[in-house]
């Protein structure tokens, strides 16, 4: 058992390396904050029984073969693991898992922060009043979105973008969403109705990103979404980057056919496309959508539990293959 070596790449909450040792587990850091670059990921892989990943480490036929034969399980520090090779590692006999539902709140309560702050101007309040530019009350200053009585638009409601939609009763908001099924949870409790993404990137005053991502829906945000959409509308993301065609939303920004952005998520991170940081229409965050002490300390103990139970031979609780 003690020779059963388990990489992280990253400094984390303090649960899972001492739930690991505790296990019995020989357990390597890669103490930093910073992601590591692929030699040392692909060097520190080498000869582990373990690897708790981040979403930032590209986990591939080339990461698998360098951790050599030895790897069984491959542990996820959050909800999304599109950057895992899936079938790769089930070819390989390597059980992923990841760490749903405990995250749910903590995202949920960002996307409202991101919605708040783009449609009510306040990053832009802010800067104005600490760079001096502030001359006093105006009847005409720093005008925004008011939400009671606008519309909600959510892509995706699975838990986080049910979480969303729940916290807009008690803004006023009118709520739709586009989903493969009925959220009946949403119906019920919002008098939320489900419609076609075309209708949904319309109507929407706010539309919020919610879906994971797959290559099929790369860019589904694009420059024909962005046409659609109201010029008053502000876009929240908090899902993933590659949702959004980023140079496009610089465009419409730029060219005032939507209002604003808030985005925790990049299209190729921590890079952003050229003109983003430049824009003041948009509120940009460094992926803090689980950043709460409590959220991280519990994903820390969940991706921590879900290895010791492959290494010491039972099913993980959050398996994904």
């Amino acid at each position: 058992m003690s020779e059963q070596q388990v990489l992280v790449t990253r400094r984390m909450p303090p649960p899972a390396e001492r739930l690991l040792r505790g296990a019995g587990f020989a357990v390597e850091v890669i103490d930093s904050e910073e992601p590591p670059s692929r030699a040392q990921f692909l060097s520190r892989l080498r000869g582990k029984a373990g690897l708790l990943a981040m979403l930032s480490d590209c986990v591939d036929a080339e990461a698998l073969e360098a951790a050599g034969p030895g790897l069984r399980v491959v542990a996820d520090y959050a909800v999304g693991f599109d950057n895992i090779d899936l079938a790769e590692c089930t070819r390989r006999g390597v059980r992923v898992t990841n760490t749903p539902g405990v995250l749910t709140d903590a995202t949920a309560d960002l996307a409202w922060a991101l919605i708040l702050a783009t449609t009510r101007r306040v990053c832009e309040g802010d800067q104005l009043v600490r760079a001096g530019g502030w001359r006093g009350w105006s009847g005409t200053q720093l005008l925004g979105l008011q939400l009671s009585g606008a519309t909600l638009g959510l892509l995706g409601v699975g838990r986080i973008g049910t979480a969303v939609g729940l916290r807009s009763l008690g803004f006023g908001m009118r709520v739709l969403y586009t989903d493969a099924r009925v959220n009946d949870e949403l119906e019920q409790q919002v008098a939320a109705r489900r419609v076609g993404l075309e209708e949904l990137v319309t109507q929407s005053d706010v539309l919020s990103l919610h879906i994971p991502f797959a290559p099929e829906s790369r860019h589904l945000i694009g420059a024909r979404e962005f046409d659609l959409m109201k010029r008053s509308a502000v876009l929240i993301n908090t899902a993933r980057g590659p949702l959004v065609d980023e140079p496009a939303l610089v465009a419409a920004l730029r060219a005032g056919n939507i209002a604003g952005a808030g985005l925790d998520v990049y299209e190729d991170e921590p890079r952003l496309a050229v003109g983003l940081a430049e824009l003041p229409n948009v509120v940009l965050l460094p992926h803090l959508g689980s950043a709460t002490t409590a959220t991280r300390e519990r994903m820390s103990a969940m991706a921590a539990e879900n290895v010791i139970a492959v290494l010491r031979g039972s099913d993980p609780p959050n398996p994904v293959n």
